[in-house]
């Protein structure tokens, strides 16, 4: 199966790729449900490393649904350096 990712670098440029997917058109009618939304924080053996889990937890006309997600945070002087955000694609909407 070929991976599908985009890589983003710089704050600008992840700026403008987070502005454009936010302004697409909606193609669902699905709410996040923040009381069932979860996430679980992980701590690494580097102060500098964390690492998320997410399951956001939706409503919509089909009912209630999943979606589950990982991100790797790398932090520098206290900013975020590196993310890596995995997901499955054909999931968001």
């Amino acid at each position: 199966m070929p991976q599908d990712h985009q890589e983003l670098e710089g704050r600008e440029e992840i700026r403008r790729a987070m502005a454009a997917y936010y302004e697409r058109p909606a193609t669902t009618e699905r709410t996040v449900d923040v009381d069932r939304t979860r996430y679980v924080l992980h701590t690494t053996a580097d102060p500098d490393v964390f690492v998320v889990e997410i399951d956001t937890a939706f409503d919509g006309p089909a009912g209630a649904s999943d979606m589950s997600l990982v991100q790797i945070f790398r932090l520098r002087d206290g900013r975020i350096a590196l993310l890596r955000d995995y997901f499955a694609s054909d999931e968001v909407a």
